[in-house]
């Protein structure tokens, strides 16, 4: 078989690692003959891709980021993008294409699988919001950091008595703050899942001030928002994708903690440090599986499926139920969070 690969969307650590294991099982495995596509959707509309072999993809295990690049440009979203996506695959004789990205790249494989298009899909996000899979890989990483960070803060904040509060990536779903606040201690946790009264979490900070503690860390997605009425924030702005540009409502939150409670309050925006650097074991150890599963899917000619991780064995879930909804945080995990840092 040719198999043809892209990486769409937002970076993450494990990309790579992906690619690498994809094409070992390919040509090691099966006797294929890969190929990469630049930029995701964009190497495909335009014909621009790369030679993948063993060779290309040593040492990519470790490294951060893809070396095929990414954007967010689709061909639904481009005049003639779906009959030039066929062209060009029709022109290097792909047989598979195995598309790794988030749920908007993975709903543009759905469109083309019912258009006909061999695809195969490969969860990736480090929001772990890809629904019919415990796991996305780069999401280990991405908490690891912000635990990593938060413990970090957390000893700065001891030292002059403050409150710190910190954002972290997580745009409609509120897993990365979630797991890193329980794994970090955090006196609060803000998901967009769970509109936040900042009258509370004042309160929560004055009663762990007041029974001798200090230090309070907050942690909050960037896609948190507070209940209608309680505290004002500014509308973000819009990207050409039609993608709101999140980030600082960490600011917002300690403006409010601040003037109610007068404890000194600091921000750290964690942004795209939690997208770079090297993937961690768990997240190289999925990564692999996930690029083995995804040939092995292809030589089943099994198209229109999404390898994904169920009771840690790698399984295959159709494309278009995995993309139909978010996976947003487990009600029983959030009640835990909420258990450890009420009244903390």
């Amino acid at each position: 078989m040719k198999l043809g690969i892209l990486t769409g969307g937002g970076d993450c650590p494990g990309l790579n690692a992906v690619i690498r294991a994809a094409v070992r099982k390919a040509e090691r495995g099966f006797g294929d003959t890969v190929v990469g596509f630049m930029d995701g959707w964009r190497g495909v509309i335009e014909d621009d891709t790369m030679v993948l072999d063993i060779e290309t993809c040593r040492g990519l295990l470790p490294r951060g980021g893809t070396i095929l690049g990414t954007t967010r440009l689709q061909p639904f979203g481009v005049e003639n993008g779906v009959e030039r996506c066929r062209a060009t695959l029709e022109t290097h004789g792909i047989d598979a294409l195995l598309v790794i990205g988030g749920e908007g790249t993975l709903s543009v494989a759905q469109g083309l699988y019912e258009l006909g298009f061999p695809v195969i899909g490969i969860p990736k996000t480090i929001d772990n919001d890809i629904d019919c899979t415990e796991m996305t890989f780069g999401f280990q990483t991405a908490v690891e950091i912000a635990t990593d960070a938060i413990d970090r803060l957390h000893t700065t904040a001891e030292s002059h008595d403050r409150v710190m509060v910190v954002e972290v990536m997580g745009r409609h779903v509120g897993h990365i703050a979630t797991w890193a606040g329980i794994a970090g201690g955090a006196t609060a946790i803000l998901i967009p899942e769970e509109p936040f009264d900042i009258e509370e979490i004042s309160a929560d900070v004055r009663a762990r001030h007041a029974n001798g503690r200090f230090a309070s860390t907050i942690v909050v997605a960037e896609g948190a928002l507070p209940r209608e009425g309680t505290l004002e924030v500014a509308e973000p702005e819009v990207d050409q994708f039609g993608h709101k540009r999140l980030g600082g409502i960490a600011n917002a939150v300690a403006a409010g903690i601040e003037a109610r409670t007068k404890f000194e309050t600091r921000v750290t925006i964690l942004g795209h440090v939690q997208r770079g650097g090297t993937p961690n074991a768990f997240d190289r150890v999925l990564s692999s599986r996930y690029g083995v599963a995804a040939v092995e899917a292809a030589h089943d000619q099994d198209f229109g499926q999404m390898v994904a991780l169920q009771a840690n064995r790698i399984v295959r879930v159709p494309l278009t139920e995995a993309v139909a909804e978010l996976k947003l945080v487990d009600p029983a995990l959030w009640a835990t969070a909420k258990d450890l840092f009420r009244g903390a």
